[in-house]
């Protein structure tokens, strides 16, 4: 299984500089009964405003494709303030891009030792982890991030857990997962691939069609990676569809025709 789910799964880094330009970073201060106020914009310092607003830039060059520009804007977002976790967090996802394994795993750990708390950042590391053949190392971070009452992405994680778990040959772990990021999230293409593929392992070729069915209405054809649309493929050609499963070989071929799955297609290896 390729990157597909952990593509359609990984939070955006913009999030990290909304929540820092909400004031989320900073202490809102101590009020007559003792306990901690909310944060807001106006506790921050000035040098935590300049380094919200580098990285806010940060984030919306990265999420251009625009890796280079954005590492130089986070660059300057950490000279402002170098204990934002949010600065690191998102500089990892910047290398991860790059193809840079061994930066983006030091930043992230950089910034789960400033903010372990925060639910994003273990979410995001635990994909990293997963897409790195170190799945059973992810487990406890997805799992860190769902224990955080205050996530507001849990789909993301639970999608992301139950992927790992299917790298685990876990299936009944990943179905566990992959139900509630339904629930949480239900039109998140990656949980429905994720639960098609789960039940086409276990030959439960009627219920992996009602997700490939699914995925096909929430989803645009061209976004789909060649082994999606090789596992769609089969599942339509178990359930005796023809005319479904020529249009998503005819998808396959359109937009992946030198991919090992269409050649896959080409020789009917349905069983391997």
């Amino acid at each position: 299984m390729r990157d597909f789910a952990h593509r359609c799964t990984l939070a955006l880094a913009a999030a990290f500089a909304a929540a820092l330009l909400g004031g989320c970073a900073a202490g809102g201060g101590v009020g007559q009964s003792g306990k901690a106020e909310l944060a807001t914009s106006s506790d921050q310092s000035a040098e935590q405003k300049r380094a919200a607003i580098r990285l806010q830039l940060a984030a919306g060059y990265y999420e251009q494709g625009q890796l280079e520009v954005a590492l130089d804007e986070v660059k300057q977002a950490l000279q402002a303030d170098p204990n934002l976790a949010d600065g690191y967090g998102v500089r990892a996802l910047i290398y991860m891009g790059m193809g840079q394994n061994a930066l983006a795993e030091d930043n992230f750990l950089r910034a789960l030792k400033l903010a372990p708390q925060q639910a994003d950042l273990s979410n995001n590391y635990g994909s990293f982890l997963c897409r790195n053949g170190r799945a059973a190392e992810a487990m406890a971070y997805f799992d860190a991030a769902l224990k955080n009452p205050a996530y507001q992405s849990p789909g993301q994680a639970y999608n992301n857990a139950g992927s790992c778990a299917l790298q685990l040959k876990d299936n009944a772990g990943a179905e566990r997962y992959l139900l509630q990021a339904l629930k949480s999230t239900p039109d998140l293409p990656a949980t429905n691939v994720n639960l098609a593929r789960v039940y086409y392992e276990r030959r439960d070729y009627a219920r992996a069609g009602l997700f490939i069915s699914r995925l096909t209405k929430i989803a645009k054809m061209e976004s789909l990676t060649a082994d999606v649309l090789w596992l769609a493929i089969k599942v339509q050609h178990q359930l005796g569809d023809a005319g479904a499963e020529a249009s998503m070989a005819t998808q396959l071929r359109r937009h992946h025709s030198a991919s090992p799955e269409y050649a896959a297609y080409q020789r009917g290896a349905f069983d391997e």
